[in-house]
């Protein structure tokens, strides 16, 4: 899980804690070679696995072997020395890993996309949905109901994932194939399937800019005043966030023009009208289906067989795609200029645990290898990412509220030239960090 520490003064960044035996915080060398030969006993190959994916964050300070290569001392004399300075971090200090070295390192079957497999999931979660509707219909009780739109709006947000993988190109290597079943699985949820999924694209291009990312990036001050009143309320005030994506599809985030519908957008290229074109009408024709529908068996029944599994699923989705990016306990830096990076950009992402919920939406909470690498199935994610950090539900739901609570908007006045790595500020504090830029990682394991 990616991890930056914010000081208490928010004035800049504070080195990460220590962690019973892992040692000091020092960039770990890579070692001197991950080739195939490097890999070739299973242990070898989990243990550089593990140091690709898992490596902390590097300071000013180098790996103990390096300085006491240079140095010609004991190691751990260098960690003294900057210690003893304060432990500043290097804002240009190279990453001690490449996206090559991490892709090495992951097992070349982990991009193997099984289409059989990938459909045996797909066919799990459409006969548990028709499974619940039929159900629910049958028992008709409002002990039930409740029981029903939790289940089946968590069921929506399974198909919204398979989908999203159809998008990225991991469900299959045969794009009609990906085309059609994302197409189904999008449109069944009034989800444009390549109007999302350009602009789904255009996030992960640039995750962690601030000023290019798609959605959930942080506000200029300026942009923040010129929202009106009603705006604000419903962008910043809990609960209403996690209901913002049918909003979002028609108009984007603030600051941003375009429609996930209209081929012309700015969001898409002139060679991808047709595209747009296809998915809105597709998305028309479900409407269509659920006008009929609607007509067929009354409103209110709709009503607690659709609508209101729909809206679970929404606030599903803004809550995930809201945690992966937002609400970890010490502030996560947003880039911009010369200091962002594609490699930078994607290990400010987190990785989340969400217990028995992981298998039902395909293992979405290994985020930051997905990333990375969004063209490894979602059944490979765990494998090649190892074992995510724990966390309860509550916690989920507790980072949520008390991030969204107090992390509302960015300052955007003075910054260095060098230093283009902002980190948020609250509403009380309306002043801008000029933080030192750090590389984020997983945590190297003991």
């Amino acid at each position: 899980m990616a991890r930056l520490v914010l000081s208490a003064e928010c004035y800049g960044l504070a080195p990460l804690r220590l962690r019973a035996g892992r040692g000091a915080i020092a960039a770990p060398s890579a070692p001197a070679s991950l080739s195939a030969a490097a890999l070739r006993g299973p242990a070898a190959a989990a243990i550089y696995r593990d140091w690709a994916l898992r490596v902390s964050a590097p300071t000013r300070l180098t790996s103990a072997v390096e300085e006491e290569d240079r140095k010609g001392g004991p190691s751990g004399a260098g960690e003294e020395k900057e210690e003893a300075a304060g432990g500043v971090f290097d804002p240009g200090a190279p990453p001690p890993f490449g996206l090559a070295e991490i892709r090495a390192a992951i097992p070349k079957h982990c991009w193997v996309k099984d289409p059989w497999r990938s459909m045996s999931y797909v066919l799990r979660d459409v006969v548990v949905v028709l499974g619940l509707a039929a159900a629910a219909a049958r028992l008709d009780s409002w002990l039930v109901w409740p029981l029903y739109w939790a289940a089946q709006g968590t069921m929506f947000w399974a198909l919204f994932v398979l989908g999203h993988d159809c998008g990225h190109g991991s469900f299959s290597n045969n794009p009609k194939l990906n085309s059609v079943v994302g197409h189904i699985l999008h449109s069944s949820i009034l989800v444009p399937y390549h109007g999302w999924r350009i602009s789904h694209r255009t996030h992960h291009q640039n995750h962690g800019h601030v000023e290019k990312d798609e959605s959930w990036h942080p506000l200029p001050e300026r942009l923040y005043n010129s929202l009106d009143f009603m705006t604000r309320k419903l962008r910043f005030t809990m609960p209403f966030p996690l209901l913002a994506f049918p909003l979002y599809l028609f108009k984007r985030s603030p600051g941003k023009t375009g429609s996930h519908f209209h081929p012309s957008s700015e969001l898409f290229q002139p060679n991808e009208k047709k595209d747009i074109i296809t998915s809105t009408a597709s998305w028309l024709a479900m409407v269509g289906v659920l006008a009929g529908l609607t007509f067929v068996m009354g409103p209110i029944q709709m009503l607690k067989l659709y609508a209101v599994p729909y809206f679970v699923f929404v606030a599903w989705l803004d809550m995930v795609t809201y945690l992966h990016h937002h609400g970890h306990e010490d502030k996560l830096p947003w880039y911009r200029g010369k200091e962002w990076s594609y490699l930078r950009g994607g290990l400010t992402t987190l990785d989340r645990d969400y217990g028995l919920i992981n298998n039902i939406h395909h293992d979405i909470g290994t985020h930051v290898i997905h990333h990375l690498f969004p063209q490894i199935p979602h059944y490979h994610l765990i494998e090649a990412v190892g074992v995510c950090p724990l966390y309860s539900c509550l916690s989920l739901f507790k980072f949520l509220w008390l991030d969204h609570k107090s992390c509302c908007f960015w300052i955007t006045c003075r910054l260095r030239q060098r230093n283009q790595c902002l980190a948020s500020t609250t509403k009380n504090q309306r002043s801008l960090v000029l933080s030192r830029c750090i590389y984020l990682g997983c945590y190297l394991k003991a």
